[in-house]
């Protein structure tokens, strides 16, 4: 038997198809997560309405749901929610169908578990970090928050922790704003 010490988008793509499973290698190591909860999945959608809405009216740009990512072949991720910006749109987007170059906004909806909170928060985050994503969204509906990350000079910082109320605005999407709130209605 073979022992793995590094996963590769080749290597995965030789394993068999889990029916609502999801594959993602972060720094070589596999992670397999499975259909998310329907409130996951409200969220998502919701922010698709607020933020697709306003990215069609404007022409800005446009969000891509669970998109494939491969910045390399042992960093390949499904982030919930992204945002490309119509200039670079077609730089980012590969032959492929896959996009390969970092979106302008990542917006990860943080499932229940430990794994899946270290994965969201820490592990992704890090990856975005080095990548030079340019804004990053944790988004959690059980505590109904949003922690808004966003690239300095060096490195992406946590600018806000939003909750229901605040309305999320960025420099990234001139004339965007949504109530916290709305990401989160049933």
């Amino acid at each position: 038997m073979t022992t793995i010490t590094r996963w590769t988008v080749e290597i995965v793509e030789t394993l068999p198809h889990l029916e609502g499973g999801r594959y993602e290698i972060i720094d070589g190591e596999l992670h397999v997560t499975h259909q998310p909860h329907v409130r996951h999945q409200i969220t998502c959608d919701n922010i698709i309405v607020a933020l697709g809405g306003w990215s069609l009216a404007t022409g800005a740009g446009r969000t891509i749901q669970a998109p494939g990512l491969i910045f390399a072949d042992d960093e390949a991720v499904a982030p919930d929610l992204v945002w490309i910006s119509r200039a670079r749109l077609t730089d980012v987007i590969g032959d492929d169908g896959k996009l390969h170059a970092a979106p302008d906004l990542i917006v990860e909806i943080v499932s229940p578990g430990k794994a899946n909170e270290e994965r969201d928060r820490e592990k992704k985050l890090a990856l975005y970090d080095r990548r030079g994503v340019p804004e990053y969204w944790i988004v959690d509906w059980q505590a109904m928050t949003v922690d808004v990350f966003r690239r300095d000079d060096e490195a992406l910082r946590r600018v806000a922790t939003l909750q229901p109320g605040d309305v999320i605005t960025s420099p990234l999407l001139p004339g965007f704003s949504c109530e916290i709130g709305r990401f989160f209605a049933i």
